[in-house]
C-alpha cells in the first residue's frame, strides 16, 4: 500500500482510488543534479538508468565491474526498486583508468553518461527528485480529483515521512524499541532503528498539526525552516513579513527531529509538540534517542510540491508529474488523493 490509513488527510476525504507501480515505467523518478562537474578528477561519475533494480545492488554491479571495494562506489540518495529511476553514482578510480563502458552487462541498467570528477558523490548531494506517476484504474470524481490536485499544487502537503522509512509492516518501531531495550543490532541495523524512531516521532508531531489544521499555519512559538536548506530560525513575533514569507514558500513550519538537547520551540507549539509525544510508546523512543546520542533537529511539516501537472491518458489513467526536495516522499502526495494501492511485490521498495 501506498497509503497510510492511520495518517489525517489535510485537504478531507479522499477523492480516488487508484493502482500504482503495476509495472516499472509507472514510476518514474528522476534525480536532480546538484552540481556541475568539474571534467576531471579520479571519481567517474556515471548517470545511470535502471528498471527493477535497488541502489545498493547497482553499487555493487559497479564495485565488481570497476574491480574496487564496494566503499568506492557512492550515490546520493537510494532509489525506488519498483521503478525507473535516473541517478548518480560515483567509482573512485585513482589511476583516472575507467573500465570499457560496454563490458557493464546488467540487465535493467543503462549507462546515460560519463564524466570525471574532483570529489566522491556524498550522500544528499542532489537538489531533489522528479516524479512521473501513472495511476490506474482510478475510481472518483474527476472535477473532485483536479480540484484536489489544485489544492495541492496551491498549499503543498503534510511532509510524512514515508512507509519506506518503517520497514515492512512497519516493524520498525518495535524493533527500535528493543534495541532500546538492549537487544543487540549491527552498525547498519542501528542507524536505521535511529532514523525509524526519529521518523515516527516527527509523524506524531505532524499528525496534530494537521488535525489542529495546522500544519502549514502557525502556532505560537514556532521554529521557522527556510525553504530548500536546513536552516532554522525563531521563535520570534508573528508578522507581515513572516506571513508573506510563508504565503511565498521561503519558509516552513517545523518540528522536531528527536534528540539530545532543548527543545527549541516555546509556547503553544511546544506544548502541541510534547503532547504529541507523551504517551508510552513515545516516551521510550524519545529516552532511547537521547540515550543514543542523537541530536535534536528539526524538519518542515510542508512539503512544496513544485510543477505540479496532471493528464487524463484515457477514462481510468492518470498521469502526474511533479518535482519534490531531497528527503521527502512522493507518497506523501499520493495520501492527499487518496487510496493508491501497489501490487505486493512493490510494497516496501527502496
Amino acid at each position: 500500500m501506498t497509503e497510510s490509513p492511520t495518517l489525517p488527510r489535510a485537504f478531507g476525504a479522499t477523492v480516488l482510488t487508484a493502482q500504482v507501480r503495476t509495472a516499472p515505467e509507472d514510476f518514474f523518478v528522476d534525480e536532480l543534479p546538484a552540481f556541475e562537474p568539474t571534467g576531471e578528477g579520479e571519481h567517474l561519475l556515471l548517470t545511470i538508468e535502471k528498471r527493477g533494480l535497488n541502489t545498493a545492488f547497482v553499487a555493487k554491479e559497479l564495485a565488481r565491474w570497476a574491480g574496487i571495494p564496494e566503499m568506492g562506489v557512492s550515490y546520493a540518495g537510494l532509489k525506488d526498486r519498483h521503478a525507473v529511476t535516473r541517478q548518480r553514482f560515483s567509482v573512485h578510480l585513482p589511476k583516472k583508468i575507467a573500465p570499457d563502458v560496454a563490458t557493464l552487462q546488467v540487465e535493467g541498467l543503462k549507462i546515460l553518461e560519463t564524466t570525471w570528477h574532483n570529489r566522491k558523490l556524498p550522500r544528499g548531494a542532489l537538489a531533489g527528485n522528479r516524479f512521473v506517476l501513472a495511476l490506474r484504474h482510478v475510481e472518483g470524481d474527476r472535477e473532485a480529483i483536479e480540484s484536489r490536485l489544485a489544492q495541492v499544487a496551491a498549499r503543498g502537503v503534510p511532509n510524512w515521512f514515508g512507509e519506506q522509512r518503517f520497514g515492512h509492516g512497519g516493524g520498525n518501531i518495535a524493533k527500535a524499541l528493543a534495541m532500546f531495550g538492549g537487544r543487540r543490532v549491527k552498525r547498519d541495523e542501528r542507524s536505521i532503528l535511529l532514523s525509524s524512531a526519529r521518523s515516527e516521532l516527527f509523524n506524531r508531531v505532524l499528525t496534530a498539526r494537521v488535525d489542529a489544521g495546522k500544519w502549514d499555519q502557525p502556532l505560537d512559538g514556532e521554529v521557522w525552516m527556510l525553504d530548500g536548506s536546513r536552516s532554522v530560525f525563531g521563535p520570534e513575533p508573528w508578522s507581515d513579513e513572516l506571513a508573506r514569507r510563508l504565503a511565498d514558500f521561503d519558509i516552513h513550519p517545523s518540528g522536531p527531529l528527536w534528540g539530545a538537547g532543548e527543545l527549541r520551540s516555546t509556547d503553544e507549539c511546544a506544548r502541541v509538540e510534547m503532547g504529541a509525544m507523551s504517551d508510552d510508546v513515545s516516551l521510550r523512543l524519545r529516552a532511547g534517542l537521547e540515550a543514543a546520542d542523537m541530536k535534536q533537529e528539526r524538519r518542515a511539516l510542508r512539503l512544496k510540491v513544485a510543477e505540479l501537472t496532471w493528464e487524463w491518458l484515457d477514462a481510468t489513467t492518470l498521469r502526474l508529474s511533479f518535482a519534490l526536495p531531497p528527503g521527502t516522499y512522493a507518497t506523501a502526495v499520493l495520501h492527499e488523493l487518496g487510496t493508491c494501492t501497489q501490487p505486493s511485490f512493490a510494497v516496501g521498495a527502496t
